[in-house]
């Protein structure tokens, strides 16, 4: 049976958030502490893709068994989405790091990690094998089909995936409705919602329930919560039954 773990479910500053005193970044319920968001899926034949590989990916990937990552998908260039590349050096000392991105995120990175890219490497760095994606190339990870889908944050486009029957999406204002027609039918969706007031890059919890009230999955999670989004027992009480908050560390199979 595949799986998501949750390895973050913070937005870009975490929670709680460096200097604030609210009730949420106060909290002492552990679900309440949230990493910037990532995600580790391991599929039927197991595979395992990291999606997203934030600046706390070292913290995550302490935080769970070390087994090899098989490929990384990438959503953005954003640093809380990419900030952790570089930690990647324990996982390709046996081979390269196959890393999948749009190109403009591709190009992003070899900006950011140009000592990666030379031809001459210096010893240690990790070794990436960085794949640019076209349009709206499916891929084949071991086995496993693996489709991009187009969402907007704010004006920027970005992407999505669809890896079998679940479908994993951050950081979206909207989605066009052709989109939509790619997360029907699920087992598992996980979506963004920053907060519960209006934000012009991100989703609101009322814009994500809408989403997955229209798409109808048998379940889904939120991810990607600033402290805004308020006290997660809390939160969780006002859900449909088949929607909840996610937290860091969690595991759902699917």
């Amino acid at each position: 049976m595949p799986s998501i773990t949750f390895l973050g479910t913070g937005t870009s500053t975490g929670v709680p958030q460096i200097g604030c005193q609210c009730e949420v970044c106060r909290s002492k319920d552990p679900r309440d502490k949230r990493l910037r968001t990532s995600a580790l899926i391991e599929t039927d034949n197991g595979g395992r893709i990291l999606i997203d590989c934030g600046p706390d990916f070292r913290q995550q990937a302490l935080s769970v068994p070390f087994a090899q990552i098989d490929a990384v998908l990438l959503t953005h260039e954003h640093y809380d989405h990419v900030g952790g590349l570089d930690d990647l050096r324990p996982f390709t000392f046996m081979k390269s790091m196959d890393i999948y991105a749009e190109s403009m995120c591709a190009e992003h990175v070899k900006q950011r990690m140009p000592y990666c890219f030379v031809e001459h490497q210096y010893p240690g760095v990790p070794k990436i094998s960085l794949h640019a994606l076209r349009g709206d190339e499916c891929l084949n990870i071991l086995g496993q089909s693996v489709r991009p889908i187009r969402v907007m944050h704010d004006r920027m486009p970005i992407l999505g995936y669809r890896i079998g029957r679940m479908a994993y999406i951050t950081d979206m204002s909207r989605m066009a409705d052709e989109e939509k027609v790619k997360i029907e039918g699920l087992d598992l969706l996980v979506v963004n919602a920053l907060r519960k007031m209006y934000h012009h890059s991100h989703q609101t919890l009322q814009d994500a329930l809408r989403l997955i009230d229209e798409v109808n999955p048998k379940q889904a999670y939120i991810v990607h919560m600033s402290h805004d989004m308020g006290l997660h027992a809390e939160v969780e009480g006002e859900l449909p039954p088949h929607v909840h908050l996610a937290y860091d560390g969690l595991c759902v199979r699917y």
